[in-house]
């Protein structure tokens, strides 16, 4: 991973070290909150004055809050908006406070980032838009996105790639092959709910990729196989044909959107609508959507008009265990040390 030199120069020039300033920028782009003994691993010091004068600094300047939460421990939010403006990140939304699972799940992100550096990040959404949407060319249809409403009667807004799960080259031939590895974080959870919502969204994308890699990153391995299992299941369900429910419902919803009746549409109807837009445009189902708009198709005789193609890729799987490095428990600091 390369990190812009002006970013690490700007957090310097905060008062911190190159060192503390590479911390920072990970921490903050990837995590928004870290554990002092995150810091500790990624320097490769012992717990002492090196981690308290970081710590000490951050509090002190205002560029960070710290907490104790149930389960978790002492925690350091990176809270001030001055050092995301700083490393362009403004638009990011860690400076914000978050619930307790959330922040689980961004400091076991922020360990299989700090044992994984070598990784080539698409970091930021806006990287993974321009990289598929520009770069690959793929159509915007295509890619996990979000709807968020504003004012009643107004278009709802898009974005895409809101989990900000950890997308990633692991080596420069993964880069020249266009394969990519995407992940999905747990940082505990009771059941694979979430993770299964997590597939669908991305299971156009992953269709549409000649070569693509998928890891399950969590901190125990009670889930690894039902996480692989399910995985298969909801891309093989998302690969099928297209039933005639599924058509139905989908000229029905284009039909409001098309017509700017943003009011008669949820929000899941929404993210629906972009996720059928991937998996089952076609130039002939545009013409059949023409079609029955104009009242010559009833909704009866949409009967599997849509195929998935047969050369379709079938992405690997992986699961990934990570677990916290040792800490000498008897000079730990005294608060934050879990």
């Amino acid at each position: 991973m390369k990190i812009a030199g002006q970013y690490l120069s700007a957090i310097e020039r905060l008062g911190y070290t190159r060192q503390e300033a590479e911390f920072l920028y990970l921490a903050a782009t990837f995590s928004g909150y870290f554990l002092p003994r995150q810091f500790v691993a990624f320097a490769g010091v012992k717990w002492g004055k090196r981690s308290t004068n970081l710590t000490a600094k951050l509090e002190r300047r205002g560029h960070a809050t710290w907490r104790e939460y149930t389960n978790v421990g002492g925690v350091y939010h990176l809270s001030s908006k001055t050092l995301y403006r700083l490393i362009d990140r403004e638009n990011l939304r860690n400076h914000r406070r978050h619930s307790v699972a959330f922040i689980r799940t961004r400091l076991l992100l922020l360990d299989f980032i700090l044992a994984n550096q070598t990784y080539e990040y698409l970091e930021t959404d806006q990287d993974k838009l321009c990289y598929f949407h520009r770069q690959m060319e793929l159509p915007l249809s295509a890619l996990p996105a979000k709807s968020y409403a504003r004012r009643a009667g107004s278009e709802p807004v898009l974005r895409y790639f809101v989990d900000k799960f950890p997308l990633f080259f692991e080596t420069p031939d993964d880069r020249a092959a266009c394969r990519v590895t995407f992940s999905y974080v747990d940082a505990g959870e009771a059941t694979l709910r979430g993770f299964a919502h997590h597939v669908d969204l991305y299971a156009p994308l992953l269709r549409r990729l000649p070569h693509s890699c998928f890891t399950y990153i969590s901190n125990s391995t009670v889930h690894f196989a039902a996480a692989e299992k399910r995985f298969r299941l909801r891309l093989d369900r998302a690969f099928h044909a297209t039933n005639s429910t599924d058509v139905v419902r989908y000229f029905q919803l284009r039909s409001l959107w098309e017509q700017k009746q943003y009011g008669s549409l949820s929000i899941q109807d929404i993210e629906w609508l972009e996720n059928a837009n991937a998996r089952i445009r076609t130039p002939e189902m545009d013409a059949l959507f023409s079609s029955w708009r104009a009242g010559t198709v009833p909704d009866e005789d949409l009967i599997q008009p849509a195929k998935m193609p047969s050369n379709r890729a079938d992405p690997q799987f992986g699961s990934r265990l990570v677990t916290p490095p040792a800490v000498p428990a008897q000079n730990a600091e005294k608060r934050g040390e879990q």
